[in-house]
């Protein structure tokens, strides 16, 4: 798992559908929702880490977006 988009459809596999047309929102959201997957024992560790991993640097490139736009 290397994109947004696979986490997204990997959510989707599970019913959750986010979209909120804010993506900050949206990438929060996603982050619960994998923790709460993972804390179930529906995905394993290593998927849980990609998607995280993933998560998390599409949430620093939108943050250093934002400061360039300033």
């Amino acid at each position: 798992m290397k994109t947004l988009f696979e986490v997204k459809q990997l959510l989707k596999q599970y019913g959750a559908f986010i979209y909120t047309r804010d993506l900050d929102a949206d990438m929060q959201l996603m982050q619960m929702e994998m923790e709460e997957l993972h804390r179930l024992g529906l995905i394993e560790r290593g998927e849980f880490q990609q998607a995280m991993l993933v998560l998390k640097r599409e949430q620093r490139a939108a943050k250093m977006g934002e400061r360039a736009n300033d």
